[in-house]
């Protein structure tokens, strides 16, 4: 079956996504190199950091969109580090909760430090209504791989 107008402009999209993302990989190691941190680790406290309320590694790796087994690897380095600690979870005894400890608040605060010229500078060029359309499109695009994959699952 050949694609339609529409598949190719989302195939292009991808593309254009996956040299994106390993871009911004490049880019995020190099601003927190000097915090020890690796651009997924600084995904993985930013992930703690802006939860409202404390996660298990599995609730945490499917909101970044994750396999658990990775963020699990992260988790258990940043906890080695003194970055974060484990929380017994009263609702399940061995999926225990993930917190930041006093250290990897500070350098999550850091790093958003680092990150808010870093992002500025990136946007530079670029009409606010241009990266929301991106956004609220690239939102959809994640809504129908993430209702594909429950419907496989049934």
């Amino acid at each position: 079956m050949s694609r339609t107008p529409s598949g190719d402009a989302v195939t292009n999209l991808i593309l254009e996504v996956f040299r994106l993302n390993g871009r911004l990989l490049v880019a995020g190691d190099r601003l927190v190199a000097e915090l020890g941190l690796t651009s997924a680790r600084w995904q993985v406290l930013g992930a703690i950091a802006l939860s409202d309320r404390p996660q298990p590694v599995a609730w945490l790796a499917r909101s970044m969109g994750l396999n658990r087994q990775g963020v699990q690897r992260i988790v258990n380095e940043l906890q080695k580090e003194g970055l974060v600690a484990f929380k017994p979870n009263p609702n399940h005894r061995r999926a225990h909760f993930v917190i930041l400890t006093g250290s990897g608040k500070s350098v999550y605060d850091k790093a958003e430090r680092l990150q808010g010229p870093w992002v500025s500078s990136l946007a530079e060029g670029v009409s606010v209504k241009d990266i929301a359309t991106a956004t609220r499109v690239a939102g959809v695009l994640r809504e129908h791989l993430e209702n594909a994959a429950v419907d496989r699952s049934e």
